[in-house]
């Protein structure tokens, strides 16, 4: 339908690529720690378990603010709302280059400021990325979804397949002005957070029915097929926040996500200091560290197109996850670094491309507030992990002086979301307008429910 086509090629024109940017400076300033960790680790102080524990607080924060956050950026517009966050989580991210000043200042220990300003951030980010999930959900009818959420956050390996050597090359300004290397990575790479947070406002429109910057034949389409898609929904169910948050599909899509995001982050954070130890310049281990996220901007993309093609999710999410989990179990047990990058590639192939598959699952049977706030139960519970990997590596790495048993423990994880997602109980029927009709003569689905015409 040439209609249909020219307004999802204006809508992903306009606002994928804006959302991009938005998500990469979001992750940048998110996991930049550790690379900063590479100096910051030693002039402060912090040992392996202290450096995890401080990495990963930023999620328990982020849990504890998620569905509050997204709940008000429901009632009070993605526009503002993404806006403050984007200038909240600016400031933070910059206060992070001045911990020893802060702790001289408060006499708090450097550690203890470390964990503050971490937890901050989380507050101060919290809502951000399950708000853009929501607001696709609104632009994006649901045969568009994985590839377009795919789009978006390919911004996180791209973070480390650019951000990477720019952080490792910030790293070389150590004594600059009085600043370590690790300051001037806080520093610089906060800065984009807050020029954007006033672009926000100017910028993203809300909904479709305010964006003017659509025909009126492409804007009266968008409206008519998002409506049609959620009536359709809610033949099946309607479901209220409160349900939604306790949900057991909710619960399980939580679980799949635990255990992807227990692969990412643990990596993310501990990455830069594995790739170190081969013996590489700090620029070198940004080209190097970057290398599985270049793997896995492409399977972003792939592996989310080839799932809307077929719209099937359950087993291209298990998958991705059980690749994931053998690149990283067979990367603990080498000690060759070709060979050891080359099985973290494979694993972030996995990683990387089951992600935007699971945010397929929530939106097939959640709307409105509920999605808002399912998406967001769905995004605080599954990034728990982002304080369990982490810490958890850092432990091991504590108490075994390797990294290989904590990559093992991350395999086991992926593992776990894999098994998850075989057995979630998905109704596909849910994505597609056209399967309404034969949904409704073929009777009851794998979850129970009955389509009703």
């Amino acid at each position: 339908m040439e209609l249909e086509a020219r307004t999802m090629r204006r809508v992903t024109a306009r606002l994928v690529p804006f959302l991009i940017v938005c998500y990469f400076v979001a992750y940048l300033d998110r996991v930049n720690v550790g690379f900063a960790a590479l100096q910051m680790n030693k002039a402060l102080d912090l040992t392996a378990s202290a450096f995890g524990f401080g990495a990963g607080i930023f999620f328990i924060a982020y849990f504890f603010f998620e569905v509050p956050s997204n709940l008000l950026l429901e009632r009070f517009g993605a526009r503002r709302w993404i806006a403050r966050i984007m200038f909240t989580w600016g400031i933070i991210a910059g206060a992070m280059a001045f911990i020893p000043q802060l702790a001289q200042w408060s006499g708090m220990s450097n550690a203890h400021v470390f964990y503050t300003l971490r937890v901050l951030l989380g507050i101060a980010e919290a809502g951000f990325f399950p708000g853009i999930i929501f607001l696709l959900t609104l632009w994006f009818p649901a045969k568009y979804r994985a590839r377009v959420v795919g789009y978006f956050m390919a911004a996180i390996p791209l973070s480390t397949v650019i951000g990477g050597p720019v952080s490792g090359a910030l790293l070389s300004l150590n004594g600059k002005d009085g600043l370590a290397g690790w300051q001037w990575v806080y520093l610089i790479e906060a800065a984009p957070a807050l020029v954007l947070s006033l672009a926000v406002l100017f910028y993203l429109t809300d909904k479709p029915a305010d964006a003017h910057w659509l025909a009126n034949d492409e804007r009266d389409w968008l409206v008519r097929r998002q409506a049609e898609e959620r009536r359709h929904r809610e033949t099946v169910q309607t479901f209220r926040v409160m349900e939604a948050l306790v949900n057991p599909r909710v619960l399980a899509v939580a679980l799949i996500y635990f255990g992807a995001n227990a692969t990412n982050y643990g990596l993310s954070f501990f990455l830069p200091q594995i790739v170190k130890s081969f013996g590489l310049t700090n620029l070198q281990t940004g080209f190097v560290t970057s290398l599985p996220y270049a793997v896995g901007v492409i399977s972003m993309i792939v592996w989310g197109r080839h799932s809307d093609r077929r719209l099937e999710r359950k087993r291209h999410v298990a998958i991705a996850l059980t690749v994931a989990a053998a690149g990283i179990g067979a990367a603990a047990g080498l000690d060759n670094p070709v060979l050891k990058m080359l099985a973290l590639s494979v694993a972030g192939f996995g990683i990387f491309g089951c992600l935007p598959v699971i945010w397929t699952l929530p939106a097939a049977f959640l709307s409105g507030a509920a999605a808002a706030g399912g998406i967001a139960a769905v995004n605080s519970l599954g990034n728990l992990a982002g304080f369990f990997g982490p810490y958890a590596m850092g432990w091991i790495k504590d108490s075994t002086g390797g990294f290989g048993a904590g990559l093992l423990c991350l395999a086991g994880a992926g593992l776990v979301g894999a098994g998850a997602a075989l057995v979630l109980h998905h109704n596909p029927a849910l994505e597609a307008l056209d399967s309404l009709d034969e949904a409704a003569r073929t009777g009851p689905h794998e979850d129970g429910s009955v389509v009703r015409p």
